[in-house]
């Protein structure tokens, strides 16, 4: 069964009929491949004229989708012999920030990523990708230990945030995310971050902060979610739809403020109607990214990289 956003209700009806049409051919002998085909144009069509308009909140929610491709469905897809590695060796191992070691078109890789879980029992046991401090500090140490042996960092942003719980504040959830960004910002390998779903908050740049940030079409990255920026400015988290306005939140805003470096095509109707062709596109980006960092001198990676995230800092740089 699929799943149908609020503004997709026209699709639906559609996609309705043809799977009514298709019922009745089973039970007679009557053809319906030319109405069929008549109504999937349709789809076609009104799809278009829906995802070329979205506003940022109708982002937001195809970003949120339930049936968007996560963490694992990219490793799956795209990495060989996956091998996950646990814990920080501090506390114990967290279960919304998976890392593991693996070969990405034939490269030798580390690979970390936020999983929000496929369905509500897996999103629970996921923390709905919402790490604890373990989680940013295991990515502390893959990155640190890509860095030691050589190897390419690959990271998967798809978060609504590091996990705000009392014992993630006791154990130093602020300060385990800056330790992940400093990681971010000092290892000697290439590091290529995409934002695949949701991007929220310290959360997300703690997995971010790299050479090259690939964004998903739809995707969504900000400092806080619109429902939490409503909350804080106009005391009503009502006004979320606002807020997603005024956040900048889309890869087009992104790529026009150099927060991002490039946009990934989503498959019509977004990657969660063809998730195999959204995680090939992703793919065939990420190998792009990294065939151009391992082109240049090894010695300029880390400091462009600092580089980079300063020149977001200076007025008018831009």
């Amino acid at each position: 069964m699929n799943t149908f956003l609020d503004f997709e209700k026209p699709v639906a009806e559609l996609e309705g009929k043809i799977k009514e049409l298709r019922h009745l051919s089973e039970k007679g002998d009557v053809n319906i491949s030319d109405e069929v085909g008549r109504l999937e144009d349709k789809v076609a069509q009104v799809l278009a004229q829906i995802y070329g308009k979205l506003t940022p909140w109708q982002k937001m929610q195809v970003a949120r989708h339930p049936d968007r491709p996560h963490f694992l469905a990219y490793v799956e897809a795209l990495i060989e012999d996956f091998t996950p590695l646990h814990g920080d060796r501090r506390f114990g191992d967290d279960k919304a920030l998976i890392g593991g070691l693996g070969r990405f078109r034939g490269r030798a890789v580390m690979v970390i990523g936020h999983e929000k879980g496929g369905d509500t029992a897996e999103r629970v046991e996921h923390n709905f990708g919402m790490a604890q401090p373990e989680g940013y500090r295991k990515a502390v140490r893959l990155m640190e230990m890509a860095s030691r042996f050589g190897l390419p960092v690959l990271t998967f942003v798809d978060t609504p945030g590091a996990h705000p719980g009392i014992g993630a504040e006791e154990r130093g959830q602020a300060e385990a995310i800056a330790r992940s960004i400093e990681a971010c910002l000092k290892i000697e390998v290439p590091l290529i971050a995409s934002v695949v779903g949701e991007g929220g908050s310290g959360g997300a740049i703690a997995l971010a902060t790299g050479d090259r940030v690939l964004m998903m079409e739809h995707a969504v990255y900000s400092v806080i979610s619109p429902e939490g920026c409503a909350s804080i400015l106009w005391r009503n988290p009502a006004r979320a739809r606002d807020a997603a306005e005024a956040l900048k939140l889309t890869a087009p805003d992104l790529l026009e403020l150099h927060v991002i470096d490039k946009v990934v095509t989503e498959p019509l109707g977004g990657a969660h109607r063809r998730p195999d062709v959204a995680i090939d596109a992703l793919g065939d980006a990420i190998a792009d990214s990294l065939d151009e960092m391992m082109a240049q001198d090894p010695q300029s990676w880390r400091t462009q990289r600092r580089e980079k995230y300063l020149e977001m800092g200076r007025i008018g740089v831009h």
